[in-house]
C-alpha cells in the first residue's frame, strides 16, 4: 500500500505538470487531421443504446446548441483525446456540463454543490471535465443571449477557446 501524497507533494506535482503543458496550450483548440466525423461517433456511442430510444436522443439533441452539448459527451470527448493534457490523471464525470451538478443538504445541515451525473464517468485527464464544464457555461450564456463580454467573464481563459470546444462541425 502507498502512503498518500503530502499536500506539498501535489503542490509539486501541480507546478512540474504546468511547467510540461502550460494554461496557454490549453487556449485553442484545433481540430486533428483525422478527426472522427460527430455524427459517426454517436452513431458508434448508439449501438450500446436501445435503438428504439434513439430518435427520442436525437431529437433532443437537436433542439438547441446546449442540447446538444448536453448529448454528445462522446464528441467531446474524442475531439480532447488529441487535445494537450498534463497527465494528471482522475475518474472523470466524463459529462461534466452545467445540468450535472446541484446543491446537496448535508447531514450536518450545510449545503454542498457537486456533481449528480455518473453514467459516463471514466479515468481521463482532469482537464476533460474543467473544458466541458466552461464550455457548457459559453454555450448556455449564448443560448440565452448574453453578450460575448458577458460569455468571457463567465469562463475565464477567454471565448474562443470556448467556442471551438462547443463547436460540432
Amino acid at each position: 500500500m502507498t502512503t498518500p501524497a503530502t499536500p506539498a507533494d501535489r503542490a509539486l506535482r501541480g507546478k512540474a505538470a504546468r511547467k510540461r503543458v502550460p494554461g496557454s496550450a490549453h487556449a485553442a483548440w484545433i481540430p486533428s487531421v483525422d478527426r472522427p466525423d460527430p455524427v459517426a461517433v454517436l452513431e458508434r456511442q448508439g449501438r450500446d443504446r436501445l435503438p428504439e430510444l434513439l430518435p427520442i436522443r436525437y431529437g433532443r439533441m437537436a433542439g438547441s446548441p446546449f442540447a446538444f452539448l448536453r448529448g454528445a459527451a462522446a464528441v467531446m470527448a474524442a475531439d480532447l483525446a488529441t487535445a494537450p493534457h498534463t497527465g494528471l490523471t482522475v475518474q472523470l464525470c466524463g459529462d461534466a456540463h452545467l445540468l450535472n451538478f446541484g446543491l446537496y443538504a448535508y447531514p450536518e445541515r450545510a449545503l454542498r454543490f457537486d456533481l449528480n451525473d455518473f453514467d459516463e464517468t471514466f479515468p481521463g485527464p482532469f482537464e476533460w471535465d474543467v473544458k466541458r464544464l466552461a464550455a457548457s457555461v459559453a454555450v448556455a450564456a449564448r443560448e440565452n443571449g448574453h453578450p460575448e463580454a458577458k460569455v468571457g467573464r463567465a469562463t475565464p481563459g477567454g471565448c474562443d477557446s470556448l467556442r471551438s470546444l462547443g463547436d460540432t462541425g
